[in-house]
């Protein structure tokens, strides 16, 4: 078999060399990695470490990427038909938000059938090519996984609501009220009101943490962990990469139903704000995640659990790795960097050297963007200097240690894009809560990919929601043709983080505490490999900054730039007194 491979190799590289010589100018045009190491994408030869170590991991919320059929919905022979592009970003993996059959109650995250793909998106036959074609192009595909409910049209709730004997009575969690018309308890849902559900049919009521359409699972029963467990496997078999575990720290509720601690002040919905300690992130979830830790362990090609772990501090983050043991999710979310939603240098030094130092070690993953929240264009920006504030927060993403998280649109400078009026929203939550909570429409507005009809999503004459109106210049094709755009901005930063071995491989070491306006912080390069220092100014008004980095271990003083934004800072060549315009970033090379 090694001498098969050997032969193989060594053709590649024949067939290669005589290429190069009858058209020199063919590798100004190859991608940096072919699929010739699919089964690795973007990861050097014989590396041991897991592939999602170093790999970018792009959300697409597949109803607004590309639609291939003009329905005005995105869906899967769409995503397979800008894999190229992604591929030319940089993109290792695909996280897909819920493809599943689904009444859409929640726009897939209610959902009717595990083992199978919503017709509007496509078949199973159309996931199965999407997979193929994506390690073709070295990406891998990830699964939404939704364990916490099902929509009520689930087979398996239909059965249970049928009556108090039926078998799956006890794979939700139902219960008496405390009298007529009153629920069980004061627990209220994620999208408003009362978290029970009355059921005359059988004179219960059921639990809810998000819409009454989504009847939670009760994960006391073994049977749920089994069936859910089943339909891991089902994914797993057809190839998938590992999961994203959707809003799984309230998997288990108080048993006892205590009613939860009132604190301060009203939601957006006009309830009272209340303690969530019996309902989100009991100690019992965490057995859980070790078991399922095991079934995907089993499979081959180091396949990944992700968790949507919105926690309090970094020691409850720490629980959701294993800890020291490592054996519950590779890559939990930190959204204690990427969603403090305040421009505050040392905010982000003190999370990020928190994940650097009190996770036993574990693989960070920074995410600024996903599906629920507003774009961190318009969290973050001043709206003056948002486009220097983007490059700042995306050299944040792609130059620390982390495994680097990102939604789609976020390269090109999408804007949340909130419907004006209450009679143009589509999500629920929009619906129920206006005008406080106006819903997350305005961060799923359809991919814009040039100045065409629709900004070349889809040829339909109405689009699921409207494109956002600054399409004609924030798009694909207009940002990959001005080198100084954000797109090529990302693109640099995507190349640099994987090819630069201190980026890659270096140990992070914060700098110049000092200054509590400047971010700045050390990537030492492996064994003779250079280090290389990030600076990041976070105010409107220039900073200076001396940079030492003897505590490093490092004692060269001269720098190279690598990337910045400010033409001034193209010629540094020392660490002392380096004046940062504003909100400039700077990455230099330590010679």
């Amino acid at each position: 078999m090694n001498l098969m491979r050997s032969t193989r190799t060594f053709a590649l590289l024949v067939f290669m060399l005589l290429v190069t010589s009858l058209n020199p100018g063919v590798w100004a045009q190859a991608p940096l990695f072919t699929s010739a190491i699919a089964s690795a994408p973007h990861q050097a030869p014989g590396a041991a470490e897991p592939w999602w170590k170093h790999a970018l991991i792009y959300e697409i919320y597949p109803r607004s990427f590309q639609d291939s059929n003009g329905d005005g919905v995105g869906d899967l022979k769409g995503i397979t038909q800008r894999l190229d592009y992604l591929q030319t970003l940089g993109v290792d993996a695909i996280w897909l938000s819920p493809i599943y059959p689904s009444p859409q109650v929640d726009f897939g995250y209610d959902i009717s059938d595990y083992e199978n793909v919503d017709p509007q998106y496509g078949t199973l036959a159309d996931f199965d090519e999407l997979v193929a074609e994506a390690k073709k192009h070295n990406i891998r595909i990830i699964m939404d996984m939704v364990m916490n409910h099902t929509s009520d049209k689930h087979p398996w709730f239909i059965e249970s609501k049928s009556s108090r004997t039926n078998p799956k009575r006890d794979w939700y969690v139902w219960r008496d009220g405390k009298g007529p018309g009153i629920p069980p308890n004061n627990w209220q849902s994620e999208f408003g009101h009362s978290a029970w559900q009355f059921d005359p049919t059988t004179n219960q009521w059921y639990y809810h943490k998000f819409y009454i359409q989504q009847p939670d699972l009760n994960w006391r029963n073994p049977a749920v962990e089994k069936a859910m467990f089943d339909a891991v496997r089902f994914w797993l078999d057809r190839g998938v990469a590992g999961f994203r575990l959707d809003a799984i720290p309230t998997l288990f509720e108080d048993p006892q139903l205590r009613d939860a601690k009132e604190t301060s002040g009203t939601n957006a919905y006009g309830d009272p704000n209340l303690d969530n300690t019996y309902t989100d992130n009991l100690p019992e979830v965490h057995d859980v995640m070790r078991r399922l830790r095991t079934v995907v362990a089993s499979y081959p090609g180091d396949r990944v659990l992700i968790g949507e772990t919105y926690l309090p501090n970094i020691q409850e983050l720490d629980k959701w790795y294993g800890g020291a043991s490592h054996n519950e999710l590779n890559l939990p979310m930190d959204m204690q960097i990427g969603f403090t939603n305040k421009l505050d240098a040392g905010l982000f030094r003190e999370r990020i050297e928190d994940v650097e130092t009190k996770v036993h070690g574990n693989q960070p993953l920074v995410v600024f963007d996903n599906h629920d929240n507003a774009r961190s264009w318009n969290r973050y920006g001043d709206g003056v200097h948002d486009a220097a504030i983007a490059r700042v927060v995306a050299t944040m993403l792609f130059t620390t240690r982390a495994t680097a998280m990102m939604y789609y649109g976020e390269e090109i400078g999408m804007v949340t894009t909130t419907p004006s009026r209450k009679e143009d929203v589509k999500d629920p939550i929009g619906i129920i809560g206006w005008p406080k909570e106006k819903g997350r429409d305005g961060e799923r507005t359809p991919m814009q990919w040039d100045t065409s009809l629709n900004a070349g999503f889809s040829t339909a004459a109405t689009t699921w929601l409207p494109v956002a109106p600054d399409y004609k210049t924030v798009n694909v094709e207009v940002e990959g043709r001005e080198p100084s755009s954000l797109l090529n901005w990302y693109k640099k930063l995507i190349e640099l983080r994987r090819t630069d071995p201190a980026l890659r491989d270096g140990a992070l070491t914060m700098l110049d505490s000092t200054n509590p306006n400047v971010l700045s912080y050390l990537r030492k390069g492996p064994a003779g490999a250079a280090s290389v220092v990030v600076s990041l100014n976070f105010t409107a008004q220039p900073q200076t900054v001396s940079l030492d980095l003897a505590a490093a271990g490092v004692t060269a003083n001269n720098v190279k730039t690598l990337m910045t934004d400010d033409s001034s800072l193209q010629s540094a060549t020392s660490l002392t007194h380096i004046v940062l315009p504003p909100f400039a970033s700077w990455v230099a090379s330590v010679q």
